[in-house]
């Protein structure tokens, strides 16, 4: 009897597998709404992974669906809820290059260098994206003059020249521990540019990027 269970319960398994390879293979060709709730179910489950993939099938099947825009803007504030910075920079991203119209830029763009900015873990890996985030940031001020998010979008600009003046002085000293002091002079010249001092600057306990949105 027990053999038989044991039989009973791989079929059963196996059975199982087959119908949901067989439901997954028919995912495809629905209504831009079916989709729509896919992504928004998939969201309040915490499943960003599958509420990618039925993003995707909904940009595929449906690329001018005036669902995709909601759909985008749900993913981005979702990835960041799960504190998965650099995927909800990439959404708004998107967002802003299909979708953004005149009132809403200012949103997306801040949104975009918000997520780009908590995305940023380590300043010595994250340099590149440290310094567009900077340059994205220096433009909304330009672009937005008015706007009610720009004393934090300065303070962001003001922490990533902190970050980059520290670490620009990191590196000098570096050099200079290994008697390499041209390569010394060549980051504290860029430090020299730096709208900030070193005696502006109070080390903190924590991160000097992480502060800003606590």
């Amino acid at each position: 009897m027990k053999k038989t269970l044991l039989l009973s319960l791989a079929a059963a398994f196996l059975l199982s597998g087959c119908l949901g390879e067989k439901d997954d293979v028919s995912e495809y060709n629905k209504p831009a709404l079916y989709w729509y709730k896919k992504i928004a179910e998939s969201i309040g489950n915490s499943n960003l992974e599958k509420a990618d993939e039925y993003y995707l099938s909904l940009k595929s099947e449906h690329l001018r669906s005036p669902l995709l825009p909601t759909s985008i803007m749900m993913l981005a504030h979702g990835h960041m809820d799960e504190e998965e910075y650099l995927l909800a920079n990439f959404y708004f991203e998107e967002y802003n290059k299909r979708f953004a119209t005149s009132e809403g830029r200012e949103y997306a763009d801040f949104m975009q260098i918000k997520s780009a900015f908590l995305g940023i873990k380590d300043v010595n890996k994250d340099q590149k994206l440290m310094m567009d985030t900077l340059g994205n940031a220096e433009k909304f001020v330009l672009r937005h003059p008015d706007s009610n998010y720009d004393p934090l979008v300065k303070t962001i600009i003001a922490r990533l020249h902190m970050s980059q003046y520290l670490l620009n002085e990191n590196i000098a000293a570096l050099y200079n521990r290994v008697n390499k002091d041209d390569g010394a002079k060549i980051y504290r010249a860029k430090n020299a540019q730096s709208p900030f001092k070193i005696t502006d600057i109070e080390l903190p306990n924590k991160g000097i990027l992480s502060r800003v949105f606590d």
